[in-house]
Parts: C-alpha cells; structure tokens; sequence
C-alpha cells in the first residue's frame, strides 16, 4: 500500500517537471499503481484506516506526486457515507468549463503541501473533461462543484501547478467577492 511518505513534497522538483503522455497499452507499472493510488485515498477518507495508517485525507492523487512524471491522476469522491465513486483519467484534456468562478471555502489542501496554506483557489464551477480509461477507451466526464475543484486541482499537477500559486500572498482572499463559496 501506499504509505504518506511515497507522496513527494512540494519542494521536490518532480513535482513541477515536465509531465508526458501516457502510451497505450499501459505499462505494467501504471496498471499496479493505479489501483494503489485510489485505496490509499479511500483510506485516507475512512476516518479508522486514516489513523491506522496514518494518512492524511485526500481525494485526488496525480502520477507526479509519486514521481512518476506521466499525465495521469486519479479521484476518489465519497458520494455518500461511506460509497465511494473511483476517477481514472489519462491523458486527460479539458474541451470546456464554465465562465462561474467558485471557490472552496475551508480552503484547498494537497497531499504534497505539507504545510497550512490560507486563501482561495479559483476554480470553474463545471468542467467537461476527456481522458482515456485503463483499456484506452476514450471517455468524458462533466464534473461541477468540488468535483470540478479536484479535477482542475489535479490537471494542475500534470501542468507542474500547485495550488497555492493561485493565492496571492499579499491578499489571499483577493476577488472572493467575484466568486462562489462552496
């Protein structure tokens, strides 16, 4: 399983690198991580294993934050108490998204940001995204509200962006007021 100290730090620099696509049929390394990547998030959001295992919770995971620099990323999004819908997109690309901007209001963290970090992230309340499955199926997710936040969260990793280089320093709720809160 993975651990939290298979997850780099921000300060490492593939977290930022250049990330390319991934060829088709999968290797066999991605095939065995991937499934890893989704149960150390599940874990991670099940409040028993969280502490068992000591892992922080997180809901997105991309294939840079483990050193692998490949446009892949995963999401594992609590629908409700417990059920649990899985999201594997490779070679993902968003073909559109909204002009509403919102925001998460308790603030965004990162599994590779090991520090607090306060501000807003702008984000687009609804995206649409293509990605290719685990067989290279093409598929096509339309994804609003912190779904959409944790897309656009994780597409930024495979772009070599964190999300506290969306907050500026000086005014870290600069713009809330164009935006909304959910």
């Amino acid at each position: 399983m993975l651990k939290t100290k298979d997850i780099l730090d921000e300060k490492d620099p593939r977290v930022r690198a250049e990330n390319t696509e991934v060829k088709f049929p999968l290797c066999d390394e991605y095939k065995s991580i991937i499934p890893e990547m989704l149960k150390h998030l599940r874990y991670s959001q099940i409040e028993r294993l969280a502490k068992k295992y000591n892992l922080r919770p997180g809901m997105g995971l991309a294939a840079p934050q483990l050193g692998i620099n490949k446009r892949f990323f995963v999401v594992c999004y609590e629908k409700s108490e417990g059920r649990f819908e899985d999201y594997i997109l490779i070679n993902p690309k968003v073909i559109s998204y909204s002009e509403e901007m919102i925001y998460a209001g308790e603030g965004e963290g990162c599994l590779s940001v090991n520090r607090e970090v306060e501000g807003i992230v702008p984000r687009h309340a609804r995206i649409t995204v293509e990605a290719y499955d685990l067989e290279g199926n093409l598929i096509k997710y339309r994804v609003r509200e912190d779904l959409s936040i944790a897309f656009q969260h994780e597409l930024d990793h495979l772009n070599g962006i964190l999300f506290t280089d969306y907050i500026d320093p000086n005014n870290p709720y600069k713009n809330a007021e164009n935006m909304r809160e959910i």
